[in-house]
């Protein structure tokens, strides 16, 4: 199953949800408990786009999945980890 997909669903739905594996079932990213090739395709897709050259960080990437917030200026001034 696409790891990417299943976090974000996860994040949105709960931990405990059985939704993201429903949604992934609709869209056919899986069939049942088993990984489709289309749910193969977008895992590789996804990291392809965000795989980045070893011992660089894209700040652009970085930044862009930060919301405003308390906890964020450290990652504002580039003192952030990547995770």
């Amino acid at each position: 199953m696409p790891k990417f997909l299943e976090r974000k669903l996860k994040a949105q739905y709960g931990k405990d949800s059985k939704i993201p594996y429903k949604i992934m079932n609709s869209i056919g990213a899986m069939k049942g408990s088993k990984e489709t090739a289309k749910g193969k395709s977008m895992q590789s897709k996804h990291e392809k786009k965000y795989k980045s050259e070893p011992g660089k960080k894209d700040s652009k990437k970085l930044l862009a999945r930060v919301k405003p917030g308390k906890g964020n200026k450290q990652i504002a001034q580039g003192r952030a980890y990547e995770a």
